[in-house]
């Protein structure tokens, strides 16, 4: 019997939670797509803004967080997986005067499909899908799919 295995481009490398290793990642991220002659946009903003969230909101000193590529399907998936478990994302509209905090909403525009899974106590991982023909597939439903958390919202005042 013949089998054939399928090959699954991959990446994956090991980064401090800092802003000098979010921005590796992007770095990285974007020269692998490069390799695979995959498009930069939108990956490489969605890496940027995972990567920056990881070495914010999921940072533990001594503990790094991972950046993980795969093409499965010609579709692309960004994982990055950092060590609190106990701290999920949240997408919210943050008030205009506000300087951060529009990471995910960003996620949210770009990606297919976005969520976050639980990993080992304590990680989890917030993923992001893109299909690689994206001129010609109508674009799925955005937000927080399969394992994720709450959708797009916006906090009123009262």
């Amino acid at each position: 019997m013949n089998q054939e295995t399928a090959v699954i481009p991959n990446f994956s490398v090991q980064l401090s939670p800092t802003p000098r290793g979010a921005r590796l990642a992007r770095l990285l991220a974007t020269e692998q797509l490069r390799t695979w002659g995959l498009p930069l946009d939108p990956a490489a903003h969605i890496v940027a803004e995972l990567a920056a969230n990881a070495a914010t909101h999921g940072r533990v000193p001594g503990r790094d967080f991972r950046l993980m590529l795969y093409v499965v399907g010609g579709t692309l998936r960004i994982e990055v997986t950092d060590t609190r478990g106990d701290r999920l994302p949240r997408t919210q509209l943050p008030a205009a005067d506000v300087e951060s905090g529009r990471g995910l909403v960003l996620v949210d525009a770009l990606a297919d499909r976005w969520g976050v899974a639980p990993g080992l106590r304590p990680r989890k991982t917030v993923w992001a899908e893109v299909r690689l023909d994206r001129s010609t597939a109508d674009h799925a439903p955005v937000g927080p799919c399969v394992g994720g958390t709450g959708g797009l919202s916006q906090e009123t005042g009262d």
